[in-house]
């Protein structure tokens, strides 16, 4: 083939490799996406592995590089969407001691779950894979001492409770840290969380947590009550597992009464109120709300009973 024909043949190819490149490198990224597209994603598709990542940031490079090199593993093992976002708005929904930071997270079902760990890959998967499902537990004034024995310290095993609200922004944003501590825990303990403001009042009252969020540890007939205000992974996972033994052990509450826990609720709710002059009379009322309560519920006792004889 004489030169002047061989030439068209080079270019061809070398088009054909620079193209070859290009999708090669291509493939070789996670899909970007927007906080939108993240949010549409984890609406609807069960299972999102999420990189968060900075622009122009090494250790965010490392991090994209891990799971982008664990990303067939987690489709095949979790049925996973992999992607990734870059200066996301939500990062402090996520992470909020690191915002600034790259890290991953991983969505089961809505659920956010924060890795807290060496970008190893094998620990990554194993993490992810025994992390199907959101493993903290959702209690409520019905089912808590049912549930956790609290009091008796019975069979159920220790527990590490948060004591959180629909309108505490800081409560929000644990919610992936929280699901992070329960996986770390998941073998040894039982994680959970009660919603003072749904349906979780009185056990809040019973335990005198005023603020929020508040953690405390369950074991053995006695509770912990967390005293940091560092409310990251390996501290509080610390605690519920070593730590609490430095903390004052207190006996655990029996459940209320009726009458008791609305005699609690009322003094609380002095005790926190803006008004000073409400408080200086709290006593008085707090007596007159009793009695109030203890005459509702001798005249129910008494229809009841009249009930039953007209049966």
């Amino acid at each position: 083939m004489a030169p002047h024909q061989r030439l068209p043949s080079l270019l061809l190819v070398l088009l054909l490799l620079l193209w070859g490149a290009r999708s090669v490198k291509k493939e070789d990224t996670l899909e970007l996406v927007s906080d939108d597209d993240l949010v549409n994603l984890v609406r609807t598709e069960k299972h999102v592995v999420v990189a968060f990542t900075q622009r122009d940031n090494e250790q965010s490079e490392k991090l994209e590089d891990a799971v982008l090199a664990l990303r067939e593993d987690l489709v095949d093992a979790l049925g996973a969407w992999v992607v990734r976002v870059e200066n996301s708005a939500m990062a402090r929904l996520y992470n909020p001691k690191a915002p600034n930071t790259p890290f991953i997270v991983y969505f089961r079902h809505g659920v956010p779950l924060l890795y807290d760990g060496d970008l190893d890959e094998d620990l990554i998967l194993h993490t992810f894979s025994n992390s199907k499902e959101p493993a903290v537990r959702e209690l409520n004034d019905d089912v808590f001492e049912h549930l956790t024995q609290a009091a008796t310290g019975a069979t159920t095993g220790d527990w590490f409770i948060m004591f959180y609200g629909i309108t505490c922004v800081d409560c929000q944003r644990l919610q992936a840290t929280w699901e992070a501590v329960a996986a770390k825990l998941k073998s040894r303990l039982n994680v959970a969380r009660v919603n003072m403001q749904v349906n979780g009042a009185a056990t809040g009252r019973r335990f005198r947590v005023h603020k929020m969020p508040t953690f405390i540890f369950f074991r053995q007939g006695k509770l912990y009550r967390y005293p940091l205000d560092k409310l990251d992974v390996p501290s509080l996972t610390s605690f519920a597992t070593e730590w609490y033994k430095n903390a004052r052990a207190e006996p655990v509450p029996t459940p209320l009464s009726p009458f008791d826990d609305l005699t609690q609720a009322v003094a609380d709710w002095l005790r926190y109120t803006e008004w000073p002059w409400m408080v200086a009379t709290g006593g008085s009322l707090i007596g007159i709300l009793g009695i109030l309560a203890f005459c509702m519920l001798g005249k129910k006792k008494q229809v009841q009973k009249k009930q039953k004889k007209a049966k």
